[in-house]
This record gives structure tokens, C-alpha cells and sequence, in this order.
């Protein structure tokens, strides 16, 4: 099994995504573009959570605070898709429908629903 070891280490200074491609502009002026269908949690959220993100490790990651995921520019350099397994994407699902849950009862006026709270209800959001 060979190891691919990158000469420098790449910065990303711009992203775009779209319902079907995460694009990076690196800081020597390559664009890395995949389909974010590598990323199952970009794949399945909602556009306005995806387009928060932020640089982390001062351009060396980029991070979506509404969706807990973190990718490098290394891993997309190599072509590395989430290696995130079943179980735990399954986690991130419930986790974000309850999310959407909570925002969606917050957006109506109300506060977020509590569990036993029947005075507050929401529809399930749908996420594929």
C-alpha cells in the first residue's frame, strides 16, 4: 500500500457550494471542486445551514457550525471522501431532524418544544 504525502501544506480561501458540488479555491490559486455527495451531512441538509461555514486551522479546514462537520483541504486533495459510518450518520439524522425541529417551533414564536410539553407542536421537517 502506497501513502501520497502532499509537498506543502494547502490553504483554502474561498468556498461555494451548491446542491451538487463543494468548491475550493486554495490560496496558490487551485480550484478543488467534489461532489458533496461525498460529504453525506453537506448532502442532506438544508442550503441556508450549508452555506455557513468557517476556515479552521487558519485555512487549513473548513468547518459548518449548523452541521457539525469538519473537512480538510488535505483529505480533498487526495480525493477522500467522509469516511463517517452508518451508525454515526444515523446519529447526525436524528440529530438534525430534532434540530430543525427545535428551530422550526423557535421561528413560530415560540420557544424551542421540550419533551412532555404539550402546549408547543411542530411538524417533522423533511430530510432526505
Amino acid at each position: 500500500m502506497s501513502t501520497l504525502t502532499l509537498a506543502s501544506s494547502p490553504t483554502a480561501v474561498e468556498v461555494q457550494i451548491s446542491d451538487d458540488t463543494l468548491t475550493v479555491t486554495l490560496a496558490d490559486g487551485r480550484v478543488v471542486s467534489v461532489p458533496i455527495s461525498w460529504y453525506p451531512r453537506l448532502s442532506h441538509a438544508l442550503p441556508q445551514h450549508r452555506s455557513i461555514w468557517e476556515f479552521i486551522g487558519r485555512g487549513h479546514g473548513i468547518h459548518w457550525p449548523e452541521l457539525d462537520e469538519d473537512i480538510s483541504v488535505e483529505n480533498l486533495l487526495l480525493g477522500q471522501p467522509s469516511g463517517e459510518g452508518a451508525q454515526s450518520f444515523s446519529r447526525w439524522r436524528q440529530w438534525y431532524r430534532e434540530k430543525l425541529i427545535e428551530q422550526d417551533a423557535a421561528g413560530n414564536g415560540g420557544p424551542a418544544p421540550r419533551p412532555g410539553n404539550p402546549g408547543v407542536t411542530a411538524g417533522t421537517p423533511s430530510v432526505s
